[in-house]
């Protein structure tokens, strides 16, 4: 089935005949965080164009033949990298040898990285970074669409409001007691933000930095047992994935544990506020706060 394209940008285009920017250009950006994140620099100057549609897994999300040919065309891709594109590898390095600008914001600077040595992904969870980000978006920006706009002071805008918002979240965690900064959650994603604020994670349902592993019955029953020695209130799941094996190791826990939701590869859908990126960042921190305090 050919997925269906959802764009985040006011002025929208697809890959055959849609209007681009009003200078002729476009950025493909893979995913819906990285989207907003790129949009709310750019504005209306440049269009936007969004591979993956709101909860969509990163992981596991493969482009269409349309979506390749949008990307072959643009002035600028913008990606996660480090390995969260798994379904794309091979088309984002085929488009950057053909010549067209691939910038991967996962790898401007050195990321953390998985005991089985390879490198976590999931940058957006710190926005120390991804503030950082935004000087390489204005310089990257002045390369392929100069005199559009003051890059520079867009992204150090933007840049700005993520620090505000990473000031917020502090004051958010800083309402849980130490002793209870301890998350269970569906995959490894909260690395960065673990290490950013201060949590423990003391398990994760799916092994591996991806989302795409299997837990087998025993893994599942030593997790329930550090649910338990650990005094965890609570499994966090995700939006982009079913919550049965959390509601199955909530029952294995054999005392009462919440299974909540967490944004974490997507957006949320309009309203619900995490359709944007810092959206989905102060609702995460609200989640979080609410149930671990």
């Amino acid at each position: 089935m050919r997925i269906v394209l959802i764009l985040v940008s006011a002025l929208v285009a697809t890959a055959c005949g849609t209007p681009t920017g009003s200078n002729g250009s476009t950025i493909v950006v893979t995913t819906t965080v990285l989207g907003d994140f790129v949009r709310q620099i750019v504005g209306d100057a440049v269009t936007v164009q969004v591979l993956m549609p709101v909860g969509a897994d990163p992981h596991e999300f493969e482009a269409s033949a349309q979506q390749v040919a949008a990307m072959e065309k643009a002035s600028l891709v913008v990606a996660n990298g480090l390995g969260l594109e798994e379904g794309m590898a091979s088309v984002l390095d085929a488009v950057e040898s053909d010549g067209v600008p691939v910038l991967k914001i996962g790898e401007l600077e050195t990321p953390r990285y998985f005991s089985d040595g390879t490198p976590d992904p999931h940058v957006w969870f710190d926005p120390v970074r991804m503030a950082n980000a935004t000087t390489a978006i204005g310089a990257k920006l002045a390369e392929v669409v100069p005199e559009v706009a003051d890059w520079t002071a867009k992204g150090e805008a933007y840049a700005q409001e993520i620090r505000t918002t990473e000031e917020t979240m502090r004051s958010l965690f800083d309402q849980i007691p130490v002793d209870r900064r301890k998350l269970v959650t569906g995959h490894m994603a909260f690395g960065y933000l673990a290490d950013r604020f201060g949590f423990s994670i003391v398990g994760v349902i799916t092994p591996g930095g991806g989302t795409m592993g299997e837990p087998s019955a025993g893994d599942l029953a030593a997790l329930a047992q550090t649910i338990v020695s650990e005094d965890v209130p609570a499994i966090f799941t995700e939006s982009t994935e079913s919550p049965t094996l959390a509601d199955a190791l909530a029952k294995e826990v054999g005392r009462d544990v919440k299974v909540v939701s967490l944004y974490t590869g997507s957006l949320g859908a309009p309203g619900s506020g995490a359709d944007t990126y810092l959206g989905l960042l102060l609702t995460d921190a609200h989640t979080i706060t609410d149930v671990l305090k």
